[in-house]
């Protein structure tokens, strides 16, 4: 695994016309099946499995969930069981995400979206436990404080000074792991990825529950930025990604760093960052889901 991953420069036309320095952090070349912020967010969760003796891990994700895949991949390289309770019902063929988290041994329990939002209550875990056997319990997304801590080593591992870093925000543990190590002179940027983001706030606060007295000031979500809702797109954002490759050799998705980036671009182009600061973005990967969107709407991004 390449860690720590890089930290490069982007050559943008844009960004030296409002003379702003940015940096992509490339999570997503953290290795090619368990990249980004799925990574981070199991790395210390798999430690507490090992260490309470736990060979099953169990958790939670939609059917193109980049976190599924992570689990099932890391599963498969540290020998551990993997179980994926997934929203919905089973549709066959299974889309290129679950055929791959199936590849790699995955075993998949399908609930009801009515159901799936139990998922947190004790009660629906002990249900599983009865039917499934013991287990080590990972959130959706990783959106614990064990995964928040892994995120902590995001920015652990910079090592120039910045005034600004900017994520995409899905549950919001990746902006809280940020936001518990930020110096005074800095501030994130949260981008949620989905309607009415406003609730990551919470999910923050809830995060960082022993930490988070004097946090609030050191972020702010820019919720403009969904294109509709979770994994919603339209033909601007699809426009925008292929565009931003040409020009940078990153290549983005459409669920999450696509319109993290095309945030970026805009904000810098109102001119939200002062001239001279230097900016961070942090690629949180998911490019392994770019294959069950082209699928799902008939048409390649890239190619």
């Amino acid at each position: 695994m390449l860690i720590p991953s890089p930290l490069e420069s982007i050559n943008y036309p844009l960004f030296r016309e409002k003379q702003i320095n940015v940096y992509v952090k490339r999570d997503d070349l953290i290795h090619p099946e368990i990249s980004g912020n799925k990574w981070r967010k199991l790395k210390y969760n798999l430690i507490a499995a090992k260490a309470q003796n736990k060979n099953t891990i169990l958790t939670f994700g939609g059917a193109y969930s980049n976190h599924i895949s992570a689990t099932a991949a890391v599963g498969k390289k540290i020998d551990f069981k993997t179980i994926g309770v997934i929203r919905g019902e089973e549709t066959l063929p299974l889309n290129p995400t679950l055929l791959q988290a199936e590849k790699d041994g995955m075993r998949f329990l399908y609930v009801s979206r009515t159901d799936y939002r139990k998922k947190h209550t004790p009660e629906f875990i002990d249900k599983l436990k009865e039917e499934l056997g013991d287990f080590y319990v990972i959130p959706e997304g990783g959106g614990n404080k064990l995964g928040v801590k892994g995120c902590n080593d995001i920015v652990n591992e910079i090592d120039i000074d910045f005034n600004y870093i900017l994520t995409d925000c899905g549950t919001g543990a990746t902006l809280a792991g940020i936001c518990d190590v930020l110096k005074v002179n800095q501030k994130a940027i949260g981008i949620p990825v989905l309607k009415g983001g406003e609730f990551i706030k919470d999910e923050v606060r809830l995060l960082l529950s022993d930490t988070y007295t004097g946090v609030e000031s050191q972020y702010s979500l820019e919720t403009g930025y969904h294109f509709g809702g979770y994994a919603k797109y339209k033909p601007e954002l699809i426009e925008f990604m292929r565009g931003f490759f040409t020009q940078t050799n990153i290549k983005t998705d459409p669920i999450y760093t696509g319109k993290l980036f095309y945030a970026l671009v805009d904000l810098a182009k109102k001119d939200y960052f002062q001239r001279g600061s230097t900016i961070v973005v942090i690629h949180t990967g998911g490019l392994q889901g770019i294959k069950g969107f082209e699928k799902r709407h008939g048409f390649s991004i890239f190619d």
